[in-house]
């Protein structure tokens, strides 16, 4: 018998819940506000307390911070109207185990409860080592001191520590992997695996194989069964990275696995519950892709619980140096030389630079310069030319409507064939290559490809290159 509190100020959602939970055996307690809950928690041991976020006196983010002020870890469970609510997010950034909304379904909330409890049960059973602290888990790119980087080093401490699904975004190269590695590194799970993924780099259907598994003969090829990333990474993280190219079909699923953490193998029967955290990555706007209709909103709200936003290069230019003598150390010694330093010119050529491809883009020319200087000072000339001098933008071409009009849906469609064509023949006929080239994914390349013919060109090669 599972004991509960449950704190809502509607008298009828308050008793609506107890009967339900009373009925399922549990032992329920409830209050009409924070404050009263708060009161009634700390003094009895309590196995999970579901709360309404708006109340008088206090409210749920206030409650929650009560019992971790008096160091009571009971899993709390919010309960809000908005699935948006600020006031949502900022209790699971506090530690809340989830929330539901309003109007809900009772097997859906049965479903949170039974999460939560199990969570209970397994916690004398399997006590978590202390996480190493966020400044010991050594990731070169996680450095910095500008107010920003300061900012997100102690939003990584607060959500290392709690089990909420994150959101992370930025553009590409700013790290967002490594946050991710970062946050489960210091997190209860770091002794657990961390199973990334990048959803753009997989065709559709191999991509929901490697989540979720497959079973023998459920698709040519699949000669034995196979366990995906989420059974891989049982206990630990799954990282998915380029979430906006997830296709429709595979964002249902994942919704669904969100919910209850159960699911199927490709082409199999039996369902297979295991608890992972899930954090995904985009450097893509969501939010405007929900308006076009290719990403889900009820899939966003789920992955985008606790957001952590990485700033740009650029815009924390106070790091450039910082993070530039520390990748020539680590490189220095990897390349068994003695310690190195950045010469003033170079220095004034770094901070000069606005760093399009942010921290991936510093490490790989302080890479380069430490494989090419001769002396232990890097010099201009030992980094790369586009950065010492960038290449001028090109004037937009001009278009103009002829007198006659023009077909426009035509015109475009001979312009991106052949861009393609001009992609794939710099790429050497590699389509991952390619796609990079005209900054599209691998999918939307294959696509496109079929779409004007290209396939049969580019099948043509790959086997006559065989």
């Amino acid at each position: 018998m599972s004991r509960i509190l449950v704190v809502d100020d509607e008298e009828a959602m308050r008793e609506f819940l107890r009967i339900l939970l009373e009925k399922d055996g549990h032992q329920v307690t409830t209050a009409a506000d924070g404050e009263d809950g708060l009161a009634l928690a700390t003094g009895r041991e309590l196995d999970l307390v579901i709360s309404d976020i708006k109340m008088p006196r206090r409210d749920g983010v206030g409650l929650l911070a009560g019992l971790r002020e008096h160091g009571l870890d009971t899993p709390v469970i919010m309960v809000t109207a908005y699935a948006s609510s600020d006031s949502a997010i900022q209790a699971m950034k506090q530690g809340a185990f989830d929330y539901i909304t309003k109007p809900f379904k009772v097997d859906e909330i049965r479903l949170v409860i039974q999460r939560a409890l199990a969570r209970v049960e397994r916690r004398p059973q399997v006590e978590p080592t202390a996480p190493p602290r966020l400044e010991e888990a050594g990731l070169r790119g996680i450095i910095g001191k500008s107010p920003k980087m300061v900012e997100l080093y102690k939003l990584i401490s607060r959500v290392a520590v709690v089990d909420s699904t994150i959101m992370i975004t930025g553009e590409s190269g700013t790290g967002k992997e490594l946050v991710a590695r970062t946050i489960h590194g210091n997190s209860p799970r770091a002794g657990k695996p961390f199973m990334a993924i990048n959803c753009g780099a997989i065709p559709e259907e191999l991509l929901e194989s490697e989540l979720f598994g497959h079973v023998k003969g459920s698709f040519t090829g699949a000669t034995a069964n196979k366990a995906g990333l989420l059974e891989v990474a049982r206990g630990g993280t799954v990282f998915l990275d380029e979430i906006a190219e997830m296709s429709p079909m595979l964002q249902v699923k994942l919704l669904r696995f969100l919910q209850d953490h159960i699911f199927r193998r490709v082409g199999g029967t039996e369902d297979m519950e295991v608890d992972v955290r899930m954090m995904a990555a985009t450097n893509k706007d969501l939010t405007q892709l929900i308006q076009q209709g290719s990403f889900r909103e009820d899939l966003y709200y789920r992955l985008n619980v606790i957001p952590v936003e990485l700033p740009p290069l650029r815009e924390r230019r106070e790091d450039i140096l910082v993070l530039a003598t520390n990748f020539l150390g680590f490189y220095a010694a990897k390349a068994g030389r003695s310690a190195m330093e950045i010469s003033p010119e170079a220095v004034q050529v770094l901070m000069a630079y606005s760093w399009p491809g942010n921290v991936r883009e510093l490490e790989n020319a302080i890479e380069r310069a430490v494989a090419l200087a001769t002396t232990d000072e890097v010099q201009v000339e030992n980094l790369p030319p586009s950065i010492c001098q960038p290449a001028p933008v090109p004037p937009r071409p001009r278009w103009e409507v002829p007198p006659e009009g023009l077909d426009l849906e035509q015109v475009v469609a001979d312009l991106e064939k052949a861009l393609m064509k001009d992609a794939l023949e710099k790429a050497g006929g590699i389509q991952t290559r390619a796609a990079q080239l005209l900054g599209i994914n691998f999918r939307s390349f294959r696509y496109r490809a079929k779409k004007y013919g290209l396939d049969r060109q580019i099948r043509d090669r790959d086997h006559a290159d065989s």
